[in-house]
């Protein structure tokens, strides 16, 4: 078993201030949600909630993936919910959020994917919440990514993000489940189905990773027609997951950065502490 190595300095974890957290805890637990930030032990939670912000997560808290960096449960999901888009829809009008995140476990035991249940949510929320942006935070569509991708269509979030995660050498290590192509294919699909709608992906470092193999995952990104783009610093959730091989120094992150910038990604967030979602409203209003 090899030795964890020690958080550097600059791996900070924000805590919030107030009544703020208690609050938006409270709203949560009242409509029963699920939020990424609990289920997959985000750092910035403390930082988000303080904010009034949250990534939601539809379709339970259990996916039929075991990926080895994440979380969340693993095993056999249980059944949609029917009337979870309406609850989420009233939840964030009570939060007053002008952009929601929300993504899902993968549903690998749905003929679509959760597809459809993506479409429902967004449509209530719009029903309710008709100034609030929309971003979702999609899975890989395993088996049936052109059947999604043409219900997706039906009401077409603001925002298309889906993660690669980390480099192709390390997918079968850290994601064996997924398949870098896989990913790659479908950020291209949704793009040339819906140009107007701005797509999003990210990866994590410290996983084993050369700065030459994430070199190639952005340009792989960029020809694929990857607007928007996340990097951010791998952490160990608990002993069962894979180590952390190194920490990246913030001096890389803005190299990493500019690389990005040049190679003509529209928003690039990269740093420490950047997670996919965090502080998404920002990025894509800068």
């Amino acid at each position: 078993m090899s030795k964890r190595l020690k958080k550097p300095e600059w791996i900070r974890i924000q805590l919030a201030a107030g009544n703020k957290q208690a609050k938006i805890k409270k709203l949560l637990h009242a409509g029963s949600h699920v939020t990424v930030c609990e289920e997959a032990n985000c750092p910035n939670r403390s930082e988000c909630y303080g904010c009034g912000t949250a990534t939601f997560m539809i379709m339970g808290d259990i996916c039929t993936r075991n990926c080895k960096f994440c979380n969340v449960m693993h095993g056999k999901p249980k059944p949609l919910i029917a009337n979870e888009p309406e609850q989420l829809a009233k939840t964030i009008a009570a939060m007053k959020l002008k952009y929601v995140v929300i993504t899902s476990v993968d549903r690998d035991d749905l003929i679509d994917g959760g597809a459809s249940h993506y479409v429902t949510t967004i449509k209530a929320i719009r029903r309710q919440n008709p100034t609030t942006k929309i971003e979702i935070l999609a899975p890989d569509f395993k088996n049936c990514m052109e059947q999604a991708l043409d219900i997706l269509a039906e009401a077409p979030a603001d925002v298309f993000n889906h993660n690669v995660e980390t480099v192709p050498r390390l997918f079968k290590k850290i994601t064996p489940s997924c398949d870098y192509q896989q990913s790659l294919n479908l950020l291209l699909k949704h793009k040339e189905r819906l140009l107007q709608i701005p797509t999003k992906s990210g990866l994590m470092v410290g996983l084993g990773e050369t700065d030459e193999e994430v070199e190639k995952v952005l340009i792989d990104l960029r020809a694929h027609k990857v607007d928007m783009l996340t990097i951010g610093q791998y952490l160990q959730p608990s002993h069962k997951h894979v180590p952390v091989e190194r920490y990246v120094t913030p001096e890389k992150f803005t190299e990493f950065a500019r690389l990005a910038r040049n190679m003509g990604f529209s928003r690039v967030a990269s740093g420490p502490m950047v997670r996919s979602s965090y502080h998404a409203e920002k990025q894509i209003q800068a």
